[in-house]
């Protein structure tokens, strides 16, 4: 595995001397590696929080710094265990009763972003319950980045501010030196993502059909358009059990492409997706460290790159109450 960080601009190079004084970070144990970068590249410490479980596994939160008025922003990645999501509403409702002056929620990774609307008879919608959740519990704003599914911003009745990661990771694919590429989305849901990255590096995509018979598994009917001879980096939101990336690499590779290369923002990796990627066709895949995994036991296919800058200049332009839409080509 390797890593690298998003080269920093020369606005972000002096994040540090323009912070809010006014400005205070707090995380909670998702990924607390990821803060603590998102700390330092603002010239901050985190505030003190005590964050443990009892024997029963109830959550227990307490706020050791004064935050009384503070712009308070909350690092938290709400990723499976559930726990995660339990510390951030926990965290919200201590700082609203330590009387915060403003509690943003930072959510690098949303949970439950799958479950964005009823497809089927008698299905809940997770998206929209966590989003109700997080509004109630306290929160003031939202900062979340690149979500499953964008009408999940409409799920807020807070403002909401959805970050894109592809910025920092066409900065990384650039560093690999791929030839001839061709960008390919694993699914229907990625094709916008992966029109957009074509166009920036000025090539040709093509589309992975597949049919998914049940959760978390897939298999590949078709490939539509021509990759024969060619390098294939394909672009997605998010790998979990990565059978949907395997599966399409083989299809590519047994279709006549040369290299695969994957670029996911969220590394989810549940079940045996380390395994299943370590065994594929993949040259390498590139993610983000919004979810945090030990990073011995990530292989050496993975190439992890920082959103680290990305969330902390956001961080600090809503502090500032300046605007972030120059963000979304960082």
């Amino acid at each position: 595995m390797s890593r690298v960080s998003a080269k920093k601009s020369p606005e972000a190079a002096v994040s540090a001397l323009e912070v809010n004084p006014n400005l205070k970070l707090i995380c909670g144990n998702s990924n607390r590696p990821l803060a603590g970068e998102i700390a330092r590249y603002l010239g901050l410490e985190l505030c003190a929080a005590e964050v443990r479980r009892f024997s029963d596994g109830e959550i227990f939160v307490q706020i050791d710094d004064n935050i009384r008025g503070a712009d308070l922003f909350i690092i938290q990645p709400t990723n499976p265990p559930s726990d995660n999501i339990m510390e951030l509403l926990l965290l919200i409702e201590a700082s609203r009763r330590a009387s915060a002056g403003r509690i943003t929620a930072v959510i690098p990774y949303y949970g439950y972003a799958r479950q964005d609307r009823k497809d089927k008879p008698r299905v809940a919608i997770g998206a929209k319950l966590v989003a109700n959740l997080i509004t109630t519990a306290g929160a003031d704003r939202v900062i979340t980045m690149d979500l499953h599914a964008a009408q999940i911003q409409g799920f807020f009745d807070i403002p909401h501010d959805h970050l894109y990661a592809s910025g920092i990771l066409n900065q990384a694919v650039r560093t690999l030196g791929v030839e001839d590429p061709v960008i390919a989305t694993p699914d229907i849901g990625s094709l916008k993502m992966v029109r957009a990255m074509a166009e920036i590096f000025g090539t040709d995509m093509i589309i992975v059909d597949k049919r998914r018979p049940r959760p978390n598994e897939s298999e590949v009917i078709n490939v539509i358009g021509e990759y024969r001879g060619r390098n294939v980096i394909m672009r997605d939101d998010m790998v979990d059990t990565a059978g949907t990336i395997t599966q399409a690499a083989r299809a590519l590779k047994e279709g006549g492409a040369k290299e695969i290369y994957v670029v996911c923002t969220h590394a989810v990796l549940s079940g045996k997706a380390l395994e299943r990627i370590s065994q594929s066709s993949i040259r390498k895949i590139i993610v983000t460290n919004s979810v945090y995994h030990d990073p011995a036991k990530l292989g050496e296919k993975f190439v992890v790159i920082s959103c680290a800058e990305l969330l902390g200049e956001a961080i600090r332009r809503i502090s500032d109450e300046r605007s972030v839409s120059s963000l979304f080509d960082y």
